[in-house]
């Protein structure tokens, strides 16, 4: 397969009210170009200020009639478990154009990024039905009970790397309690939101509930953010990004939870099962082409073990496939774009002039590649965590290794970052791990296995990693208001004033 065998549209634009927008006036034209070949496959077209608040009023108007935002739980059940049916049943042409856009291998967007996007639909539609809210009957005079309601018009800003898996999260838990939205996906990736804004419909999503803009941050994503109609603001991407879009929204007073970057430490002790620590410390940091904020980046291997580990996972590193994202055989695609390329490069160069840095593979172009970004996987050895590698978050395939001597060297050194997204730990010693997940300062640590995402546990991080949590509770905490009500139950005397 090639992208020659994909409908793709000459222009993608703003998908407002239940239909695809006309453009107003000259919009800005940015070129959507598939990363394995470097070909133009598309144009986008920038929403302006005045595009992104015909979408806000769409998403407010609508909300006000009721139609969705006044829906029962079991309307708005029916219609996420049809959405899910229905990004299922067109998982080929969302997988071809997520692949299109990504580079991601198409064997990780069927086996992973489609299934997740159709889970946190039936996730949310499950989780609305079975939740409540307190009645405190305490006092004999009054029953108080907590009503949830919609907030309003949610702005939902999503990232480049997982587009369909990690916008639908967002979605899915902004609608599921009554709100309408609107959506910017990264300039970058809209592609696989073309035929999914098309089914919403034929789920029985009423339009206007979900409408979509496009464009650059600083454009589309800041007018978004600081329209005043905008009433709270979910953000994934990066922590720059987000300290923009958090100052902003403290401006208009909007809720907002903001998922950032990370730099995630991956801890294996000399006791861990080797094999196991070996074939996921693979997988944390090469799937997604190394693109995944939640990467193990970092990876912290005892000292005992740590020559054979780190011979094995070169071995394994220089044995995985590069190439077309289309052949299901490929394990490794082109990372998404020249910048991400170029950076690539920049700190490849850094670790080869770095005292303390040793590069073990890669760190150069892949070859047989006459177009495409494609870069070998790299790991490198350091010596010292304070190192440029260890510290600032490289969003690609480059893996870092470092050693440690004892648990206190290694929470030490995991802790030694500004983020703090995730960690993993292996070890077979139940005390050791319950010491390594008290220590870790991380929003998530994951043991004994990779990339395990549990939808009704909050979800976040530590320090520059992000502010806030979704998933189950903490989607419906961010997506809805709190209101108390109280009910006197018998007459009681109020004072007199003014007699």
């Amino acid at each position: 397969m090639t992208i020659k065998d994909i409908n793709i549209p000459k222009e993608v634009t703003s998908f407002i009210g239940g239909q695809w927008m006309e453009p107003q006036g000259e919009a800005y034209q940015i070129p959507v170009i598939h990363p394995a070949t470097e070909e133009t496959v598309s144009i986008l077209l920038e929403a302006d200020e005045a595009e992104v608040a015909v979408a806000v009023k769409t998403a407010k108007d609508v909300f006000n009639t009721g139609v969705w935002s006044k829906a029962s739980v079991d309307e708005r059940k029916g219609v996420l478990l049809k959405i899910k049916d229905l990004v299922l049943a067109n998982k080929d042409v969302i997988a071809r154009m997520e692949v299109t856009n990504t580079g991601v291998p198409i064997s990780q967007a069927y086996g992973r990024q489609i299934p997740r996007s159709a889970m946190n639909f039936e996730f949310f539609a499950e989780f609305i039905s079975q939740v409540s809210s307190p009645v405190f009957d305490q006092n004999p005079n009054f029953i108080t009970f907590i009503r949830r309601e919609p907030v309003g018009v949610a702005g939902l800003i999503a990232p480049w790397n997982a587009p369909m898996a990690l916008a639908s999260m967002k979605l899915a838990g902004a609608i599921a309690f009554g709100n309408s939205c609107v959506f910017k996906p990264s300039e970058l990736t809209p592609l696989g939101f073309i035929p999914f804004m098309e089914l919403l419909s034929e789920a029985g999503l009423p339009d206007g509930v979900i409408n979509m803009v496009n464009g650059r941050g600083h454009v589309t994503g800041a007018a978004l953010t600081a329209n005043e109609d905008v009433d709270v603001i979910a953000f994934t991407g990066g922590t720059e990004t987000g300290r923009i879009i958090s100052a902003e929204a403290g401006r208009t007073l909007k809720k907002t939870v903001t998922e950032l970057g990370g730099k995630s430490a991956n801890i294996i002790f000399a006791d861990a099962d080797y094999d196991r620590a070996l074939d996921a410390a693979l997988v944390a940091i090469f799937s997604n082409n190394g693109q995944q904020c939640l990467a193990g980046s970092r990876i912290l291997v005892q000292r005992s073990i740590a020559e054979n580990f780190t011979q094995d996972f070169v071995a394994r590193t220089r044995k995985l496939k590069i190439g077309d994202p289309f052949d299901t055989s490929s394990e490794i695609g082109p990372v998404i774009s020249k910048g991400q390329f170029e950076r690539m490069n920049r700190f490849a160069k850094l670790a080869e002039e770095s005292d303390g840095i040793e590069i073990l593979t890669g760190g150069k172009p892949a070859e047989g590649f006459n177009k495409g970004y494609y870069f070998e996987p790299t790991v490198v050895r350091a010596t010292d965590n304070k190192q440029i590698v260890c510290q600032e978050e490289i969003f690609g395939p480059f893996a870092t290794i470092l050693t440690f001597d004892t648990e206190e060297d290694a929470y030490s050194i995991a802790n030694d970052s500004n983020f703090g997204l995730v960690s993993y730990v292996w070890s077979t010693d139940i005390r050791k791990i319950m010491r390594a997940q008290a220590e870790i300062r991380a929003g998530v640590v994951w043991v004994n296995t990779p990339l395990m995402r549990e939808l009704r546990a909050p979800f976040g991080g530590y320090k520059h990693s992000g502010v806030g949590r979704d998933g189950g509770e903490w989607s419906r905490n961010l997506f809805t208001e709190e209101k108390t009500v109280s009910i006197p139950l018998n007459e009681f005397p109020i004072a007199k004033l003014g007699i």
